[in-house]
């Protein structure tokens, strides 16, 4: 006599096939989204480090323009309110990573201009320090 088989209700839960294919289709989208997301937060450091640049200088040539005289040192922008803190380096991740330029004219010593001391290079393959 033949063993009969009853039918059975399929059981709850997923199949392994309906497992690897919602697997390849995270996989798929987290290929696309990644770089991307790399990508977005590269560009914004590189913004960021462009607008403190930018405030940095304003605020050098404010503190020449006032004094007659370039800072010493950063603090010195703080110290006399011309900025309400040294930014931190986007690229460093520190504020004392600061490259900077001092004046060549001995009548005016001190900073006469500021750079990343980061040695990356940016989207465009300039260097950010160039900046």
């Amino acid at each position: 006599m033949p063993m009969e088989f009853e039918a059975r209700p399929p059981s709850p839960g997923f199949t392994l096939i309906e497992l690897l294919v919602v697997m390849a289709i995270i996989g798929t989208l987290l290929s696309i989204a990644v770089p991307r997301y790399f990508r977005a937060l590269e560009h914004a450091r590189e913004t960021v480090l462009k607008q403190d640049l930018a405030i940095l200088r304003e605020a050098i040539d404010k503190y020449y323009a006032d004094l007659n005289q370039y800072p010493e040192k950063l603090p010195d922008l703080v110290e006399r309110h011309y900025v309400r803190s040294v930014p931190v380096d986007p690229f460093t991740k520190v504020a004392d990573s600061w490259a900077l330029i001092q004046s060549e004219d001995p009548d005016h010593p001190g900073i006469r201009d500021i750079h990343s001391g980061a040695e990356q290079l940016a989207g465009d393959g300039a260097a950010v320090s160039s900046w």
